[in-house]
């Protein structure tokens, strides 16, 4: 009998957080943020040191499956950085779909630059042809972090850091790069999902962003019992790149996820109009995502930990944790 084994057999919940795009994270330091973040969201009787004891207890039980170093291997550094034409045209529909999103959110329905520079991004006719994929991709990087009233794109990202993480859900659907082995980016990256999840133990999965199509990637092969699946922040109903690009087509609810809650703030602007639950089919027991809509009143809204310290969004995954763990 294992030390996650109790006297009735049963095996204590494991937590795995799955995180968004972005570059080489220090997962412990990632795994304490998120834990704590959870913590803050559940409440803990509002004081400090019971939230602190909550992250603790979250910790011990928890693994923070990271792989943005794939990403950056040896000297890759996204679409701009000896990218080819077709990851370049992913891309920039993936930006397409970014901006259609964009001026539908409020303040931004009337915006002329917007509109310009969205005109530009597809042209018509034979403009089409005119610029290279890759170098039409960084023109209209340029074009859009300049648009006035978007300067939170320049105080917080870099041309680069812009690029990177628009660059990324395309890469990994690609399903290219591969490595010495023959194994692709995308499968690179499930296996580190993978191999923090134990069959053996009930598993609640949290996900973030791109980490919310990884995961459902995962899981769609995983064999072990999933209690909960939470997506935020979630692209997988993005219907022109990400949805029709995801396996199993069309998507489904994995087979062993008994629930799944998805969260999707208002004023996230990474996250498609399209509601998840009309995105994805339902598995064999009928389970589908439940969508759960926040409204946050910030601009940039789409962080991680931002999410978490949502009670809406804590409160399900320490019901979770609760309900299956060892009864004493």
């Amino acid at each position: 009998m294992t030390t996650d084994t109790m006297a009735t057999g049963q095996t204590r919940p494991q937590l795995v957080f799955v995180h968004g795009i972005g570059g080489p994270r220090d997962a412990a330091k990632e795994l304490a943020d998120w834990t704590r973040a959870l913590a803050e969201g559940a409440g803990a009787a509002g004081s400090a040191p019971e939230r602190a004891a909550l992250a603790a207890a979250l910790a011990a039980d928890s693994a923070f499956a990271s792989y943005g170093d794939l990403f950056t291997a040896n000297g890759a550094q996204g679409a701009g950085a000896g990218a080819d034409e077709e990851q370049a045209v992913l891309t920039l529909d993936l930006l397409a779909e970014f901006l259609d999103e964009l001026a539908t959110s409020p303040g931004h329905q009337d915006h002329r630059g917007l509109a310009r520079v969205r005109a530009q991004l597809s042209p018509q006719g034979e403009a089409q042809g005119v610029l290279n994929p890759v170098r039409h991709l960084n023109l209209m990087l340029a074009s859009v972090a300049a648009l006035p009233g978007l300067s939170w794109g320049a105080r917080r990202l870099s041309r680069v850091e812009l690029l990177g993480i628009l660059s990324q859900p395309g890469r990994y659907l690609r399903r290219a790069e591969p490595d010495a082995t023959g194994r692709t980016l995308d499968r690179r990256v499930r296996d580190r999902v993978l191999r923090c999840l134990d069959p053996s133990r009930p598993a609640i999965v949290v996900a973030h962003s791109l980490g919310t199509v990884v995961a459902l990637e995962a899981l769609a092969e995983y064999r072990g019992p999933v209690a909960l699946l939470v997506t935020v922040g979630s692209p997988i109903a993005t219907p022109g790149v990400v949805r029709p690009l995801i396996r199993p087509r069309p998507p489904a609810t994995p087979e062993t996820v008994a629930a799944w809650a998805d969260f999707r703030d208002s004023d996230d602007l990474v996250v498609p109009k399209r509601r998840l639950v009309k995105a994805v089919e339902p598995n064999s027991a009928g389970v589908r995502p439940t969508p759960h809509r926040l409204t946050s009143a910030r601009f940039w809204s789409h962080d991680a930990t931002t999410y978490l310290r949502r009670e809406e969004v804590a409160g399900p995954v320490l019901e979770a944790r609760a309900a299956t763990a060892p009864r004493s």
